[in-house]
């Protein structure tokens, strides 16, 4: 009777332990985990953007793909492979090679500040590219879509080409179908620009005639 009771007595304490165990168990608090409001957004090239390269050595690589700060990267590769710090042989000014006529117009007047400011610099460009986008907003509207001279005409090809010929050499180009045309001093043309900086997103970019840096 005894070994009956003592028996019963163990299992009522198992089964108590099992089903009140687990009550107190410590809580973990999450709560400082939490990013309300955070958006969390990657990049990450498609299919289209990304050639697979087969090497012995892994290769990283930073795949901006048609994205605006793709295109701000393009573009500032070709004008000085990037580099903050270039003055070419006519005075054109770092990364995105500025003279200092256009960036009086985006409100920067002192050179030297400029250039040891990379952060300013890549204000100037967003300041530029807005103010730019702003004065050829009808011939975005009116070209775009459009094949002038065997290119097809898109928003960021005509933003880099101002940014290389100016806005208006640009609209001359559209207007005339591109019989009036313009080189750099190097021989670059709003052509060879309309074509190599095509089909990137620029609509972040917003047209504003007041566009300081």
């Amino acid at each position: 009777m005894k070994s009956n009771l003592f028996k019963t007595s163990l299992l009522l304490i198992v089964v108590l332990a099992i089903t009140t165990g687990f009550s107190f168990e410590k809580k973990v608090d999450l709560s400082h985990y939490l990013m309300n409001d955070l958006e969390m957004c990657y990049n990450v090239p498609n299919e289209k953007e990304v050639k697979y390269v087969h090497s012995e050595k892994p290769l990283n690589y930073i795949f901006l793909g048609k994205s605006y700060v793709g295109f701000k990267e393009a573009l500032g590769f070709k004008e000085s492979r990037g580099d903050y710090s270039i003055i070419n042989k006519y005075g054109y000014m770092g990364k995105y090679q500025f003279g200092k006529n256009t960036l009086k117009l985006i409100g920067i007047y002192d050179s030297n500040n400029f250039m040891l400011d990379s952060q300013l610099q890549e204000k100037a460009f967003s300041a530029n590219t807005s103010r730019n986008k702003w004065i050829l907003r009808r011939d975005i509207n009116n070209y775009v879509g459009r094949n002038i001279g065997g290119i097809n005409i898109t928003e960021s090809g005509i933003l880099a080409a101002a940014h290389l010929a100016g806005a208006g050499n640009v609209k001359k180009y559209l207007r005339s179908g591109g019989t009036q045309t313009f080189n750099d001093a190097f021989g670059t043309s709003i052509k060879y620009y309309l074509k190599k900086f095509s089909g990137y997103d620029t609509s972040f970019v917003i047209a504003d005639r007041r566009a300081k840096a």
